[in-house]
């Protein structure tokens, strides 16, 4: 039996994960205000998936400001995918 991923269940990995799913990169402001999260929770979390290779992230500068850019990887989107499933097969089995 496959089991549920440590590292993407945690629940603000699974939804940041989800997001980024749906766009090619979010800017840090907008995931932290999505999440309802702090700076340094979702820098946490951000961290963990880049080191896992999960996102990537980029600094730049927009309308002025600093900012931060994170997007899916493709070993990513293959984590979330079987994330997924395995979840997907759980709720089966209890229905």
């Amino acid at each position: 039996m496959a089991i549920l991923n440590p590292l993407i269940h945690a629940p603000v990995r699974l939804q940041l994960l989800t997001s980024l799913s749906a766009v090619s990169e979010a800017e840090f402001v907008t995931l932290r205000s999505l999440l309802e999260v702090s700076d340094s929770v979702l820098s946490k979390h951000i961290s963990a998936l880049v080191e896992a290779g999960y996102v990537h992230s980029r600094k730049g500068v927009q309308a002025g400001r600093r900012t931060t850019w994170v997007g899916l990887t493709k070993h990513g989107h293959a984590a979330l995918r079987d994330h997924v499933r395995v979840l997907r097969a759980l709720i089966d089995a209890v229905e």
